[in-house]
């Protein structure tokens, strides 16, 4: 939501202060010149009539030139540094008034770039022409943020857009079954009740992850000291009966890494890796090995499942929202939204770490989460 525009009084343009201050300047400095006449030559030339010396004009020779005093000089310098003065303050002000426009018409491109991004247009480029200096520095910063802009904009609408799709599809389900309830009394209800029932956790669950994504994009949030092999173990715990009923092998190894961050997040992002490795395996017989282990600088969490091989083009596609990959075992049970990956992603980058999909070449994936590493 943008503020009500600022009111501010009218003011004097900044070309007009420029000029000012360079007309003011160069006034002075010719100020200073003539002071430096006035001092270092003026105040020694005699105030009293100058008289030649004796014999000047003996043998009837000619008359001793004339020679200015000091009021004589004055008579005649005064008037010239007035109208020298004069000169130097119409030139400073016209100079200036050019110079400060040549100097300042980036600022004038950049400004009416940044008005035409306030009407709407996310699209509009400066591309200032020229060699690197502040104002083009700041032009192709401003390109930089538009750029940045526009693409977090394209896809927040069209995160918006599957989001509408994802949550339409269970609310017209639920529609059509109640219509069927409506028209056919002899329906079984409580086949209508389960798959409502459904139904609804769907969206619910979904609506859930939402408002999680939305949650791991905010840089404030609680920063505090956490091992992510107890949270990898935890996780771990509350998936082994989803394993056991898959015929999964579920294995935690590794050290204690320990992070800063967020305890709630992270523990969702563990637990989205480990919940994925489980339902994107082999129909039975399967593994999930976890491992936590520190490296110099960073934290890692390394998430591995076998599976059916993925096509190297899929991989990038897998933190998408609502991307599901279509090579991947689904089943009604824990099928997901969509948003699994995309929410670790997104809680990865929130506590300014990476997260790396590498297809296993029997098949399967491993997921590796590298975070800052808390040092004791």
């Amino acid at each position: 939501m943008t503020g009500p525009p600022v009111n501010r009084p009218p003011g004097v343009s900044t070309r007009l202060k420029l000029t000012l201050s360079y007309a003011g300047f160069l006034l002075l400095a010719g100020a200073l010149l003539l002071a430096v006449v006035w001092v270092f030559l003026l105040r020694y030339v005699p105030d009293s009539t100058i008289t030649p010396g004796p014999g000047s004009h003996r043998f009837g020779g000619p008359a001793p030139p004339f020679i200015p005093n000091r009021t004589d000089l004055q008579r005649a310098f005064v008037p010239r540094a007035a109208q020298a003065l004069t000169f130097l303050l119409a030139f400073g002000l016209l100079g200036g008034w050019i110079l400060a426009g040549r100097m300042l018409a980036p600022l004038t491109q950049i400004t009416n770039a940044a008005r035409t991004t306030a009407n709407g247009s996310l699209s509009h480029r400066i591309r200032m022409k020229g060699h690197q200096d502040e104002f083009r520095e700041l032009s192709d910063t401003f390109d930089s943020m538009l750029e940045r802009l526009e693409s977090h904009v394209a896809e927040q609408r069209r995160f918006a857009a599957n989001a509408s799709h994802e949550l339409r599809t269970p609310l017209a389900i639920s529609q059509a079954l109640l219509e069927v309830a409506r028209k056919d009394p002899t329906r079984d209800r409580d086949e209508l009740i389960d798959r409502l029932h459904t139904v609804n956790q769907r969206a619910i669950d979904l609506t859930e992850a939402l408002l999680l994504l939305s949650k791991s994009d905010r840089a404030n949030l609680p920063r505090d000291r956490v091992d992510l092999s107890l949270i990898a173990e935890q996780a771990a715990e509350t998936l082994l009966p989803l394993a056991e009923r898959r015929r999964i092998t579920l294995t935690v190894t590794g050290d204690p890494a320990e992070t800063t961050g967020s305890p709630e997040l992270l523990a969702r992002m563990a637990t989205n890796l480990i919940q994925n490795a489980i339902v994107h395996n082999l129909p039975t017989n399967g593994t999930v090995t976890v491992h936590t282990e520190t490296q110099p600088d960073t934290s890692v969490l390394m998430v591995e499942n076998t599976g059916h091989p993925l096509p190297p083009q899929l991989i990038p596609t897998l933190t998408e929202p609502f991307q599901r990959g279509t090579q991947r075992t689904r089943t009604d049970e824990h099928a997901g939204v969509g948003l699994g990956l995309a929410i670790v992603q997104s809680i990865t980058h929130t506590h300014n770490g990476t997260l790396t999909l590498t297809p296993r070449p029997t098949g399967g994936l491993l997921v590796t989460v590298r975070l800052p590493r808390t040092v004791r």
